[in-house]
């Protein structure tokens, strides 16, 4: 029993490290600093938690196709092969071995809504569902992501600012280049007009970038779209309420964790990838991850009105595992994890600082696979 304590413990170090991070596309922190000796056993112990995955996915191929899923995984990139922008790029040797991943037969690339379809009609999809999609519509999207994806017969879901591409701004695509796109199948997002801190704008500034972009694409692609994602994953409960209002059905943030539904279509995660958030280990990490499902959160808003703010949710019934449950930030490392039933309780030892703070919450799953939930809180 200590054994597996400790392998435990020693696994969800790993899992902090790969996946716990405070960023945003344009201000990315990493969680700790890693001594050499710390790397080489984060590299041994992704390589044994993938072994027992690993194993099934081969013997299910000669045994029976894979279980029918009520989640999916959700990727999220900006530029391709930029490195003076190691923050918000991926190098382009980085993401040809992503879509050599994903093109491994226990993967599923679908359309990001497909994807949403399935989940608000409960209809299942295959297990290991996987969506890419891209914000901010830079040109190396369309010079570089387009290509290889389509040799790998892949698409994405490009989510667009419209003043941007409007203005003809150096680096990002043109609307000539978005029909392209959209004629080859990749899917057409929304991101508001400018690209703005939508919590501290008013509910009518939010609604006229909601509106102004609407318009901008009904003219230039013939189309409103309908999945929306939120300019640097910020949110508040009255942007939510201002995007259901616009007519999109579904919206995305920037925090990690599985896309399944069980709490809602307005606050679903996206794993991102970047430079130092890239790696195969990572990548292979997020894809054979399984859902965290909780709901009852509180506090309900991510604007924090008091910080440290008292955190909990209720686990749904089927997450069998709860005293495994393990939270982190970058600031505190782990944190303190009351279980009272099927309610958590988390707490902080002190504030949560900057303009974004993540808390990130892991539960061993089935096969050797983790379960997830991250939350992105708004301190500032």
């Amino acid at each position: 029993m200590a054994k597996a304590a400790v392998s435990l413990e020693m696994t969800s170090r790993q899992l902090l490290i790969l996946l716990q991070r405070d960023h945003s596309p344009y201000d990315w922190h990493g969680c700790h600093e890693l001594s050499t000796v710390e790397t080489k056993l984060l590299e041994m112990f992704s390589r044994l938690l993938l072994i027992p995955s690993l194993v099934f996915g081969l013997l299910a191929g000669f045994i029976a196709p894979s279980f029918a899923a009520d989640h999916a995984v959700i990727l999220m990139y900006h530029r391709f092969g930029e490195d003076q922008y190691p923050s918000t790029n991926v190098r382009l040797e980085q993401f040809e071995e992503h879509l050599e991943v994903l093109a491994q037969g226990q993967y599923n690339v679908l359309p990001l809504d497909d994807i949403v379809a399935h989940l608000q009609s409960g209809e299942p999809l295959p297990d290991r569902t996987v969506a890419i999609t891209i914000d901010d519509a830079y040109l190396s999207v369309y010079e570089q992501a387009f290509p290889r994806l389509q040799r790998y017969g892949f698409t994405a879901t490009i989510f667009v600012a419209t003043q941007p591409v409007d203005r003809g701004l150096r680096g990002y695509m043109s609307w000539e280049q978005l029909r392209e796109l959209q004629a080859a199948g990749f899917g057409i997002g929304s991101q508001t007009r400018s690209h703005p801190h939508m919590h501290r704008l008013s509910v009518a500034e939010n609604r006229d970038e909601l509106a102004v972009s609407n318009d901008r694409f009904l003219t230039e692609l013939g189309m409103r779209p309908n999945l929306f994602a939120y300019p640097y994953g910020e949110y508040s409960i009255d942007v939510i309420n201002e995007v259901k209002a616009a007519g999109f059905i579904a919206a995305f943030g920037q925090h990690s964790g599985i896309a399944h539904g069980y709490d809602g279509f307005f606050e679903l995660p996206r794993f991102a990838m970047n430079e130092q958030y890239g790696s195969r280990d990572r990548l292979e990490l997020a894809i054979n991850g399984l859902p965290l499902k909780v709901n009852q959160i509180v506090p309900e808003d991510v604007v924090l009105a008091e910080n440290p703010p008292s955190y909990g949710f209720t686990l749904s019934g089927d997450m069998d595992q709860e005293r495994q449950l393990r939270c982190f930030t970058s600031r505190y490392g782990k944190l303190d994890v009351a279980i009272l039933g099927r309610r958590a309780e988390i707490r902080m030892p002190g504030p949560l600082t900057g303009q974004r703070a993540k808390v990130n919450c892991t539960m061993p799953g089935p096969e050797g696979r983790w379960r997830w939930f991250g939350r992105q809180f708004l301190p500032e």
